[in-house]
């Protein structure tokens, strides 16, 4: 501790004290990027993660009403947040989140890969517009934006990523081969790349949803009804809330040996 001033010796152990929490905070600070953040798991999670302490960069690409309202949230709840709209599928995009995402908050300390795609046909009458769009948002994007974060995360020799897969890496369903082989990848690079990062202290793991109560799973739980919640062994459809503890439980601390790990969150589907 510096000397006090002769007289000062109370104001000077205050400020010494305010620049000592000062620096506990800003230690303490994380920063973390979700993709997909204005709906559905994407945005449960930004809720679930918002608090003092946490600076977000919520990242969407059409619905800006929708981001506004979960920006609002997140700062209630104590966040720092700033916004970046953008088309995962653009070559620029990725480094362009990471650009920003520095430039407010210095480093970033954890991404989830929430963006995805399905399209639910037949091979054999899938458009090509529809097959591009899958491999260009679910694995192309999300590697670009993963490869983004390393340089700070390796500078720091800390950091998490999560991906979002599904169920149907495992266990697909007719009609979506292309959306199932996508998220089958992105079990694949989790396990791969979770190797490669470990020795930098940056862990990677995915989540497996099942089915969600969410817009994206809703023609297929009016379609299939009964079919599908008999096949669940809690017999009922899964929350975004619940994908979003789980996801937040490895982002921290609490799994800090856990790396390379795909967690099913599907009520034994």
């Amino acid at each position: 501790m510096p000397a006090s001033l002769p007289g000062n010796g109370h104001r000077n152990t205050v400020l010494f004290n305010e620049v000592r929490d000062n620096e506990m905070k800003k230690n303490n600070t994380r920063t973390l990027i979700i993709t997909g953040a204005s709906r559905g798991i994407g945005a449960a999670l930004a809720k679930s993660l918002a608090g003092a302490g946490t600076n977000l960069v919520l990242c969407y690409h059409r619905d800006k009403k929708a981001a506004n309202r979960v920006e609002a949230r997140c700062r209630d709840r104590g966040s720092r947040v700033i916004l970046v709209r953008g088309d995962i599928c653009e070559p620029d995009c990725a480094q362009q989140i990471v650009d920003r995402s520095v430039e407010a908050f210095d480093t970033i300390h954890g991404l989830v890969n929430n963006a995805a795609v399905v399209r639910e046909e037949l091979l054999a009458l899938l458009e090509d517009e529809d097959l591009e769009a899958m491999l260009a948002t679910n694995i192309a994007g999300m590697v670009r934006l993963t490869r983004a974060v390393l340089r700070p995360m390796m500078r720091q020799k800390r950091g998490s990523v999560i991906n979002i897969s599904s169920v149907a890496a495992t266990r697909p369903n007719r009609g979506n081969a292309v959306y199932a082989g996508t998220k089958g990848f992105v079990e694949s690079f989790t396990r791969a790349l979770a190797v490669e990062l470990g020795p930098k202290q940056i862990r990677v793991n995915a989540v497996a949803p099942g089915v969600i109560e969410t817009k994206m799973s809703r023609a297929v739980r009016t379609l299939a009804g009964d079919a599908i919640t008999d096949s669940i062994a809690l017999r009922r459809f899964g929350t975004v809330d619940e994908i979003a503890k789980v996801v937040s439980f490895l982002l921290s601390d609490d799994a800090a040996y856990i790396t390379g790990a795909v967690v099913p969150v599907d009520g034994g589907y």
